[in-house]
C-alpha cells in the first residue's frame, strides 16, 4: 500500500511540472486601454507563476498605442513583463507600415513579426495555447 501510495505521488508530481511547461499566445487588436492593461495583468501574473511556460503577447491593428514609446498607458508593465525571460512581446510588422511608423517608436525590448495573425496561426500550429483579449 505504501508502494503504491509513493508511486501515485510520484506521477502527482510530475503531471504537475509537465503542466508547467506550456506555451500560450495572447492576441490584443483592441484600442481600448482597459483591454491592453489587462493583457499584461494575465501576462505578467502567469508568466510569474509558471516561470517554466513560455508567452507571447502578439499585437496588431488597432492596438498598435499599447506598445508606442509615447502612446503607451502599460509601459512600465511590459518593460517588467519582458524583464522575465519567459514572455516576448512582438508587433506585426504590416500595422506598424500602416502607420508609418518603424521599430523606433516602440517601448525597447518589443519585436516584430511580418504578420501578427500568421504568426498566431503559427503557434497555434505548434501547439501554443489561445487567448483573446478583448471585452
Amino acid at each position: 500500500m505504501k508502494r503504491l501510495l509513493l508511486i501515485i505521488g510520484f506521477l502527482a508530481i510530475a503531471e504537475i511540472g509537465i503542466a508547467q511547461d506550456f506555451k500560450v499566445v495572447f492576441d490584443v487588436t483592441s484600442p481600448d486601454e482597459k483591454i491592453h492593461q489587462a493583457a499584461m495583468r494575465h501576462v505578467k501574473s502567469m508568466a510569474k507563476a509558471y516561470p517554466d511556460a513560455q508567452f507571447e503577447l502578439v499585437v496588431y491593428s488597432g492596438a498598435l498605442d499599447m506598445l508606442l514609446k509615447e502612446k503607451s498607458s502599460v509601459k512600465e508593465e511590459i518593460k517588467e513583463a519582458l524583464s522575465n525571460g519567459n514572455v516576448t512581446i512582438n508587433v506585426c510588422k504590416m500595422t506598424l507600415a500602416r502607420y508609418q511608423l518603424d521599430q523606433s517608436a516602440l517601448i525597447d525590448g518589443v519585436g516584430t513579426v511580418p504578420d501578427g495573425i500568421l504568426e498566431i496561426l503559427q503557434k497555434q500550429a505548434e501547439g501554443w495555447g489561445y487567448i483573446k483579449e478583448a471585452n
